[in-house]
């Protein structure tokens, strides 16, 4: 599994390349705008994301706004429902208009911060992309 986590604490960050290391390569990115760029450099070269990990509130550009484009760049590209990425967006903030806004992006499952790990491998085998082994 290819995995993008954009998040712009760096302790967070390393926290959840660990939980992602034993399910395949992970890259990362600081802001929403510089994962815009990962992952359209990433479908230019046909070799898409798995999975995005990513968070909502970031300098430069937030985590939503950067799914309505990354949406928009798969789309463009006949990436489209089920074939797009799968995102699971993560935050401190758990009011229901931002869990509704990021679901209205495209987003597939969202998660509050902090990240643990079991809530975060239960999110991604309910989307589909491995199977639990325990």
């Amino acid at each position: 599994m290819k995995s993008l986590i954009v998040e712009d604490d760096f302790t967070a960050r390393k926290l959840m390349q660990v939980y992602l290391s034993d399910l395949g390569e992970s890259f990362i990115a600081v802001n929403g705008k510089e994962a815009v760029e990962v992952v359209t450099d990433a479908i230019e070269k046909n070799e898409p994301f798995d999975l995005i990990c990513m968070d909502i509130m970031m300098p430069e550009m937030n985590g939503i706004e950067a799914v309505k484009i990354i949406r928009q760049i798969e789309k463009e590209n006949g990436i489209e429902g089920l074939n797009g990425v799968k995102i699971i967006m993560t935050t401190a903030k758990g009011q229901s208009e931002d869990i509704f806004g990021a679901f209205n992006t495209g987003c597939g499952a969202y998660i509050l911060k902090p990240v643990r790990k079991p809530a975060l491998m239960k999110e991604i085998e309910r989307l589909g992309l491995f199977q639990d082994q325990s």
